[in-house]
């Protein structure tokens, strides 16, 4: 534990838990590069120069709709500036950062409340469910998802439960500050507080993680349809039939 977790003595010359270890940043850099260049090298090595991309062309089906294309972008650069401003200060750059780090925070916890309740009354939330049979997907080339993927929902649900911890500890932390709203009041006891530091180094080491994973697969070339959508709204029905079953999913036309 000792190279996780940092320790320090309290007023009562008690050892308390003071956060992560920032060392493991640079692991979890190094690990997250060895393993996508090893993705990316095993993936060339079994790649068909032969086989066709499905055509972009023709008629085209809605996969996300304007509303959801907002929260997606706006969660990301909260999720970045949380990023940057969090990370950044550990690395030696110095500038007035926490203000810019609360406010994000706030953005990004207003966006993930209000999409859990888009996606519980409005979405079929049914859908990004994992079930016993999404397993087999990776391992199976015939058996196509509906609209997400089991690797799609894998990482819908690492990120709904790591942003969860992230925005849980940090509203705790932004609790024991000054802000416009109130005074700072140090009503925490070190020990808590060295807890709740730790669980959320913790999951921005994971939310670090997940985004260089995600950006990663939405540059590869045969993801990129998906990347598109994310901007434009749409896949064509020729994309939409060589990666998922019509059966399990039967988008509508886009306008």
């Amino acid at each position: 534990m000792g190279e996780i977790v940092r320790y320090k003595r309290d007023v009562w010359g008690q050892e308390v838990i003071l956060g992560v270890s920032w060392d493991l940043l640079w692991v979890v850099a190094v690990a997250v590069l060895v393993l996508l260049a090893a993705h990316a090298i095993i993936m060339a090595a079994l790649a068909n120069k032969k086989m066709d991309m499905p055509s972009a062309e023709g008629r085209r089906v809605s996969r996300h709709e304007a509303i959801d294309r907002a929260f997606h972008w706006i969660m990301a650069l909260a999720i970045f500036a949380l990023i940057i401003t969090g990370v950044t200060p550990i690395l030696g750059l110095r500038f007035a950062w926490l203000n810019l780090h609360w406010i994000s925070g706030l953005i990004l916890t207003f966006v993930v409340v209000f999409h859990i309740i888009r996606s519980l009354f409005w979405q079929d939330f049914k859908s990004m469910i994992l079930g016993p049979k999404d397993f087999g997907e990776p391992f199976d080339s015939s058996l196509k998802p509906g609209k997400y993927s089991f690797e799609q929902k894998g990482m819908h649900w690492a990120v709904t439960i790591v942003a969860l911890t992230v925005i849980a500890t940090g509203v705790l932390l932004f609790m024991q500050i000054d802000t416009p709203f109130w005074d700072r009041t140090n009503s925490m006891p070190e020990s808590t507080l060295g807890l709740v530091f730790l669980l959320h180094g913790l999951s921005t080491l994971a939310l670090i993680a997940l985004a260089a994973t995600h950006i990663y697969f939405a540059l590869r070339p045969e993801k990129l349809f998906y990347t598109r959508s994310m901007f434009q709204g749409w896949i064509s029905e020729d994309e939409m039939k060589a990666n998922h079953d019509p059966s399990k999913w039967a988008p509508k036309e886009a306008e």
